[in-house]
């Protein structure tokens, strides 16, 4: 007899399954009693000294001979069915595996035990996927939590977290959210975009790319804006394959979800603090200790609190190439915003002294935006270049302008390249890159 028959005692389940009135509600009652049979029946020490794939080779065998033994739980076209989503429910995610196995699916949004949407091609569509009940759901989310080192209860009922593949995970249970548990997850995929991707779904011109490119590879520092789903870490990703192999790279994040591909990279994550109220390790904190890791750029996930102040130091201090991302419906209005952020940092500057060190630290400001129809444009790119006055002076170099929308709602548009000469195109020459002459002569692209 083989270790997986040792490691599973059971015994055939008689009777049918009251209560259960629809084909589904039976169908789901008997995944969870099958469910409940397979755990009740695991022997600790036999599963201990299994190898993962024994483990799934006899809990899919003991799985496959319950359903044998107890016909009147199910049919034998339904079989296959409950086999695979009881291994779901036991090495996975449950009710969602299925949604992760497609990759089609950019966003999972599950509004309590009965109420899951997905969002494909930039559009909610609700799904026929259920949890047993309000406790089902949970215990997905504290599984998903578990894996990252988080908790959420009572105690703490908010958690941000990650799949296995990069996936953002966010959670928030009653009493703060009223009708049950809520999940979001924003799908990255395995593989994450790269700048010919994006090219290829029109989300900037193939001339707007190459400069941000020449902009990487010269170390010149940039902050890329834009609302939620935007796709702001998308491009950060897309952006940051242009970065050199051999400088070391710092990210910080709240949850990592940056992809990068350079062999050199120092991966950073802050931590919420416990239950006693301490351990907490905020960006700012991370960000501190990162200056003494000796990296060459530091890349934060997202500024929206008092290290701004401490990036744009780290970007005038000898950290140049550095990259942030952060929310803004403009790349003025980022600037507004990162003002208000170093406010934030608990020290009395002067809004003129705040404005210089932005307009010394930061070169170029990238808008991305989500446009009717999902479609996903980098609406605005634009140059820092001083100040006027107590003004940081900014000028648009591209700009993406919506002409109005297809027979399918989706937005469609030009981009339009302003004719104007980057100031920090001689830096970039300086450094031995070489942009094409007529790259920003003024001129229509389709979009």
């Amino acid at each position: 007899m083989t270790p997986a028959t040792h490691a599973f005692e059971y015994t055939p389940s008689a009777g049918g399954l009251p209560g259960a009135n629809t084909a589904e509600e039976r169908f789901l009652r008997s995944k969870k009693e099958l469910h409940e049979r397979l755990i009740q029946g695991m022997d600790p020490a036999a599963v201990s000294r299994m190898s993962d794939e024994e483990l799934r080779v006899g809990v899919r065998r003991a799985a496959e001979d319950l359903c044998r033994a107890s016909p009147n739980l199910i049919g034998l076209a339904e079989r296959d069915r409950l086999v695979s989503e009881v291994m779901d429910e036991t090495f996975g995610l449950g009710p969602l595996e299925p949604l992760l196995r497609d990759q089609t699916i950019n966003d999972i949004l599950v509004n309590g035990p009965k109420t899951v949407y997905i969002e494909r091609d930039g559009r909610l569509e609700r799904t026929a996927i259920l949890f047993n009940d309000e406790k089902h759901l949970l215990q997905i989310v504290q599984r998903i939590a578990g894996r990252v080192g988080r908790r959420v209860d009572e105690t703490s009922p908010m958690v941000d977290a990650r799949l296995p593949d990069g996936s953002r995970v966010n959670a928030i249970i009653p009493p703060l959210s009223l009708d049950g548990t809520i999940l979001s997850i924003r799908r990255f995929g395995s593989r994450p975009l790269l700048m010919n991707d994006l090219l290829a779904r029109k989300s900037l011109p193939a001339e707007a790319a190459q400069f941000l490119a020449a902009c990487i590879k010269a170390r010149i520092n940039m902050v890329i804006s834009g609302g939620t789903g935007a796709g702001k870490t998308t491009l950060l990703n897309a952006l940051s394959a242009f970065i050199p192999a051999d400088e070391r790279i710092a990210t910080i994040e709240d949850a990592a979800e940056l992809q990068l591909q350079q062999p050199h990279v120092v991966r950073l994550e802050t931590r919420r603090s416990n239950v006693e109220g301490s351990g907490e390790v905020t960006p700012r904190d991370l960000l501190r200790n990162c200056l003494r890791m000796r990296p060459d750029r530091i890349i934060i996930g997202e500024c929206r609190g008092a290290e701004t102040l401490d990036m744009l130091q780290a970007m005038n201090t000898g950290h140049e190439g550095s990259m942030t991302t952060v929310h803004a419906n403009d790349t003025r209005d980022a600037l507004s915003r990162l003002e208000l952020m170093v406010s934030m940092a608990g020290f009395d500057l002067p809004l003129w002294m705040i404005r210089r060190q932005m307009a010394a630290a930061l070169h170029i400001v990238v808008q991305v935006s989500r446009l009717l129809g999902g479609v996903r444009k980098v609406t605005r790119i634009s140059e820092i270049t001083g100040m006027e006055g107590d003004v940081v002076s900014m000028h648009d170099l591209f700009v993406f302008k919506q002409t109005g929308v297809d027979e399918k709602g989706v937005a469609v548009g030009n981009f339009h390249i302003a004719g104007i000469r980057p100031k920090c195109l001689d830096r970039i020459e300086v450094s031995g890159i070489r942009v094409r002459g007529d790259l920003f002569e003024p001129r229509v692209l389709p979009g």
